[in-house]
């Protein structure tokens, strides 16, 4: 049984494995640009302070999504790791 869940429930700090990417046409195809793909580990950096943005870290940089873009990505937390 795996743990997936929405990148938007994700916690500061927490780590996770990109499982797979919802939405479609110039949404789906911008995440992918970014690097953001199946198998990929991304960090939460910090959510803004109303929550919105969220700042990730993928492979080595920072990039900010809307929190309802982030929710079309479903990832599984990685135990104890809690940041880079």
């Amino acid at each position: 049984m795996s743990d997936e869940l929405k990148m938007s429930l994700l916690r500061e700090g927490q780590s996770a494995v990109v499982l797979r990417i919802g939405g479609s046409g110039a949404f789906r195809r911008r995440i992918f640009e970014m690097g953001i793909v199946k198998g990929t580990v991304i960090v939460v950096e910090k959510y803004a302070p109303l929550r919105d943005p969220i700042e990730i870290v993928v492979k080595g940089y920072h990039l900010s999504l809307r929190v309802e873009e982030a929710a079309n990505i479903v990832v599984e937390p990685l135990p104890g790791k809690t940041s880079e």
